[in-house]
């Protein structure tokens, strides 16, 4: 019997090896290999979530349950998927697309596509209204490379608003994230720039790839890879001055994804990169 110890022992490590490590991270389950870029994920409870493809992909929003397997998919009408960013839903039941990736800066096209309730379609398609909007700021499409302040790939809605952030792709990097506010009616606006953030000077880390706030309006949550920044104490008209705290998820992929699932609950996804990706999350947040 001795002689196959070692055999046993070995056959153990190396079984130990291969299970994924998702550091901080609770794996929830593996997405739809058609859903290979997930880039916005919104929840109206806790049994299922919505999500999208950023550009290149259909313009269709798809409902998984939080195990990762796709249960529904409607096709978005009257709106074209140009580089779909993120997700966000209001109170009132209604989802709104972010139609706002812009990574060379220079798109005129910016829109947030307005949805009824997703969960109370019966039809295979479902109906939008048009939020378009500009940033006065910027004057030049593209702008010079310092001034590349301009793409987004993160909102959340607040009592009437849309609040976007920005993804800062400046050479040199400067680490700055822009926060804009647009009514939630259909229209076409100037967004209303409210405060600027700095996270950190890091582009693989600091750069803004979702939004969400928690239930209570007390918490925002934004992504950048490998890092959730928690925005507390901040004034919806000036963000400026808002308490930011980092917290390290160890474990780094292309994560563009988040929601709350609760006050105290993040749902995350990441796209497929290589071997690595496409799963859902969860993070509990102290």
């Amino acid at each position: 019997m001795n002689r196959y110890i070692p055999i046993l022992l070995l056959i153990f490590i190396q079984a130990c090896a291969q299970q994924p490590y998702y550091g901080d991270l609770t794996y929830l389950g593996k997405l739809p290999s058609k859903l290979n870029e997930v880039s916005g994920i919104a929840t109206f409870d806790q049994s299922k979530a919505w999500v999208i493809e950023d550009n290149g992909n259909k313009d269709i929003i798809y409902a998984i349950n939080l195990k990762g397997k796709l249960i529904k998919q409607l096709k978005v009408k009257n709106a074209k998927n140009n580089d779909w960013e993120d997700l966000t839903k209001d109170k009132k039941g209604n989802l709104y697309i972010g139609d706002f990736g812009n990574n060379d800066n220079e798109r005129k096209n910016l829109v947030i596509y307005k949805l009824p309730n997703p969960d109370k379609e019966k039809g295979k398609s479902i109906d939008v209204e048009k939020i378009a909007f500009n940033y006065p700021e910027q004057k030049d499409f593209p702008p010079s490379k310092k001034d590349l302040l301009f793409d987004s790939e993160a909102f959340f809605h607040w009592k009437g608003h849309l609040y976007i952030f920005t993804k800062d792709r400046t050479h040199p990097y400067l680490g700055k994230t822009l926060v804009y506010r647009v009514p939630d009616k259909k229209g076409t606006y100037e967004a209303k720039l409210i405060g600027t953030l700095n996270l950190c000077n890091d582009k693989d880390h600091c750069s803004v790839t979702s939004a969400a706030i928690s239930e209570d309006g007390k918490t925002i949550a934004l992504l950048g890879y490998g890092n959730v920044y928690l925005l507390k104490d901040f004034d919806f008209d000036h963000f400026s001055d808002a308490k930011i705290g980092a917290l390290y998820l160890k474990h780094e992929t292309q994560i563009e994804s988040v929601c709350f699932i609760d006050d105290s609950t993040l749902l995350i996804a990441d796209e497929q990169s290589q071997t690595k990706g496409r799963n859902l999350y969860s993070y509990k947040l102290d």
